[in-house]
């Protein structure tokens, strides 16, 4: 297992220059975790994101405009769940002061988190409002774990959420292999988006929730061990 994903992390960069361990290939399916739960979020949870929150700050002005199909209340729940999150993540950071660490709690966490969401899925469904606003907590504060802890292991050209900067970085950019690490990003998190909505839109939401904990417990799992053989 440790060696195809240290042959997959290592292929991401030129030759010998990866310093990330097998790192940068657990972001590729926390980027399909992204597709999957703002699959579900958008498409059942009152058209909002739970992993990017550009979209949730202009659907939040959009609703105070007046536009009766987006929800007042939906948005700013997942911004604050975000964002309590990754405070959560980064007095992790700061305390274990070892970011790998950090990561493999954080991604522990997010897991757990996910195990509620899916619980509440399978128990509630999607439709009440009680049921998605614990929904959009849940998995908000989840991304935004993952969120901060990704990005204080500063691997390069490797996102698994906001891709703005990635593909601006994509299209302006020499070719090369930050330009295939970006590429991974977009086309992974695309993926987990295409899963999640036609996981939800055939069978529901409850499956995409478990896809994207299946994935999570693997990248935790992963990480733990990681950062164990790293001390």
């Amino acid at each position: 297992m440790k060696g195809g994903l240290r042959w997959v992390a290592d292929g991401l960069f030129p030759h010998g220059a990866n310093r990330h361990g097998v790192l940068p290939a657990l972001l590729i399916p926390l980027a399909l975790v992204t597709g999957l739960v703002d699959a579900v979020s958008y498409l059942g949870l009152n058209r909002v994101f739970v992993a990017n929150m550009t979209g949730n700050i202009v659907f939040l002005g959009f609703a105070l405009a007046g536009d009766t199909e987006l929800s007042k209340w939906a948005s700013p729940l997942a911004l604050a769940s975000f964002a309590a999150g990754a405070w959560s993540a980064g007095r992790v950071t700061r305390r274990m002061r070892e970011a790998r660490r950090a990561f493999a709690a954080a991604t522990a966490a997010h897991a757990l988190l996910v195990t509620a969401a899916l619980v509440v899925a399978l128990v509630e469904g999607t439709h009440e409002t009680g049921a998605q606003a614990a929904l959009i907590g849940l998995l908000g504060c989840g991304m935004g774990l993952q969120n901060a802890s990704v990005r204080a292991l500063a691997v390069p050209d490797l996102t698994t959420n906001v891709l703005t900067t990635t593909l601006t970085g994509l299209a302006a950019d020499a070719a090369g292999r930050a330009a295939f690490r970006r590429s991974v990003s977009v086309v992974a998190m695309f993926l987990g988006a295409l899963t999640g909505a036609a996981l939800y839109l055939t069978v529901g939401p409850a499956l995409a929730v478990a896809a994207a904990l299946v994935l999570l417990v693997s990248v935790a799992l992963a990480a733990h061990r990681h950062s164990r053989r790293a001390i």
